[in-house]
């Protein structure tokens, strides 16, 4: 089974997200992608990030209807910054072998890899998918450089990178689609209409409950 990881503050979830993680999981023929709302996001500020079970909900929502989507609270339950590794190794344990995790996220995330904790052993522990807006004349994103690959261990392969765990780096164009959570936001703090730029029900959960 090949499952990807898709973990985030999902500060709300958008159809950003929900394309990317269908694009990503159609070019690499993933099975099952999980949905890992992250309970304190160690990359990003607190302020205005609404309650872990909220975005939880709201995620759940978003993917119903979706049978290769799936939603994860292991980071919730587990409380405290929410460290990918610790993620990585939870589904490692816990999932029905042979199973390849492909632990997925945006350029820039990726540009920032060499910060998250214990990123070298995150390199061995499963394969990267990058999904990015664009791509460039070699294969890789704006601000990966060949210095920042050699220096995990991974070398060029036909259109991927191979890790010297044997585990996958692979860049995958996705449809640019010109919304944020930031952009979210700052719209309803504007009392302006944030329809269509995420499923009805999201909408509908954060006026209910008067998130943001």
């Amino acid at each position: 089974m090949r499952v990807g990881l898709l973990g985030g503050s999902f500060n709300p979830i958008h159809f950003g997200h929900l394309r990317a993680a269908e694009e990503v999981r159609e070019t690499l023929a993933l099975d099952l992608v999980y949905f890992v709302p992250a309970a304190v996001p160690p990359h990003k500020p607190a302020e205005g990030l609404a309650p872990a079970e909220h975005r939880l909900a709201m995620v759940r929502l978003a993917t119903k209807g979706n049978r290769h989507f799936m939603v994860s609270d292991v980071e919730i339950k587990r409380a405290g910054r929410s460290y990918t590794i610790d993620t990585v190794r939870h589904f490692r344990a816990t999932l029905r072998a042979p199973a390849t995790l492909f632990l997925m996220m945006g350029a820039d995330a990726f540009a920032d890899f060499e910060t998250w904790k214990e990123c070298d052993e995150l390199a061995r522990l499963s394969s990267i998918v990058v999904h990015t807006r664009e791509a460039s004349d070699d294969g890789t994103p704006p601000r990966i450089t060949l210095a920042a690959l050699q220096r995990f261990g991974y070398s060029r392969k036909d259109d991927h990178y191979v890790h010297s765990s044997g585990q996958t780096l692979s860049f995958v164009a996705t449809t640019v689609f010109p919304v944020s959570a930031t952009l979210i936001r700052d719209k309803l703090r504007r009392q302006q209409s944030v329809r269509y730029l995420m499923p009805n029900e999201v909408v509908d959960y954060i006026q209910r409950h008067g998130l943001y």
